[in-house]
C-alpha cells in the first residue's frame, strides 16, 4: 500500500487520483472548520501537531489498515495553523478495488486519528 501524509499551514489543494489497474473506488473526505464550537461562534481553529508523533501514529494506523483492506493508496493532508471557517483542514483519499473497502478504511482512519494521532486544536473567536 502506499501513503502520503502531508502537514501544511497551506491551504489544501484540489487533487486528481491516480488509480491503476483494478481499482474502482476513490473516497474523498473532506473536514472542513465550521461556524461554531462547543455552541458558540467561531472564526476559525488553530491546529497544532507534535510532528514526529503525528507520523509515527499514522504509520500505526497505516500498517492496521494495510492489515484489513486491500487498499492500494491512502493521501492524507492536514493542516496546521490557523484554518478559517468553512476552509478544509482535513482530505483524506483512499483508493481500493471496491466501494466497501475504501469506505471502511476511511472511516476507521478518521476514528482512529481523532482517538490516537496528537493533533490539538484551539477555536479562534
Amino acid at each position: 500500500m502506499k501513503t502520503q501524509l502531508t502537514l501544511t499551514s497551506n491551504p489544501i489543494p484540489e487533487s486528481t487520483p491516480l488509480m491503476t489497474d483494478g481499482m474502482g473506488a476513490v473516497v474523498t473526505f473532506h473536514g472542513v472548520v465550521r461556524g461554531t464550537e462547543d455552541g458558540e461562534p467561531i472564526r476559525a481553529i488553530d491546529y497544532e501537531a507534535n510532528e514526529p508523533m503525528v507520523r509515527h501514529q499514522f504509520e500505526l494506523i497505516f500498517a492496521a489498515i494495510e492489515k484489513q483492506w486491500p487498499i492500494e493508496s491512502i493521501h492524507l493532508i492536514h493542516r496546521v495553523g490557523e484554518v478559517a471557517e468553512n476552509d478544509p483542514s482535513l482530505r483524506v483519499e483512499v483508493i481500493a478495488p471496491h466501494r466497501a473497502e475504501a469506505f471502511a478504511a476511511c472511516q476507521f482512519l478518521i476514528d482512529e486519528m481523532k482517538a490516537k494521532v496528537p493533533i490539538w486544536k484551539r477555536a479562534v473567536r
